[in-house]
């Protein structure tokens, strides 16, 4: 029996104020080792922390366990908080951001499991911004995407 401890992951820190920790993938250091999803712990800070503006080819689902986010997904957006789950389709860009005065504490699943580009893109500072080139604007109204710690 394999069991991952949050508790025991050192995570990553990433530019747009969010930190990370893997649970389950293929990555190294992820304590159980899937190739099916992968799946993992996020903490954004509080007021402006995010997962910023990206798509990928796996679908997803973020589910916010404790804090109050506005989530993007496609031309949409809608404030989320803890106990609620979103569905993000494969190749839709979406976005968290922590809109409240605490934490926001929130698990991601996606499947096929695999690395997403985006992780990549965010820590070489090449994430391409919301509404340039390919990359589609952020629903009207939107938090801006953050990709560097302000």
């Amino acid at each position: 029996m394999i069991i991952g401890d949050i508790a025991k992951i050192p995570g990553r820190t990433f530019p747009a104020r969010r930190w990370t920790r893997g649970l389950v993938g293929q990555a190294p250091g992820q304590p159980i080792q899937a190739k099916g999803f992968a799946m993992g712990y996020v903490v954004l800070e509080p007021r402006g922390g995010q997962v910023p503006w990206h798509n990928q080819e796996q679908e997803e689902v973020y589910m916010v366990l404790e804090g109050r986010g506005e989530i993007c997904v496609g031309s949409e957006k809608q404030e989320i908080t803890g106990g609620q789950a979103v569905f993000l389709p494969p190749t839709v860009f979406h976005q968290l951001t922590n809109i409240g005065d605490e934490p926001l504490h929130m698990m991601y699943i996606y499947c096929p499991g695999g690395d997403v580009a985006h992780w990549r893109q965010e820590l070489d500072g090449t994430l391409p911004p919301a509404g340039v080139g390919p990359t589609p604007p952020l629903p009207p109204g939107a938090q801006p995407q953050c990709a560097k710690k302000p």
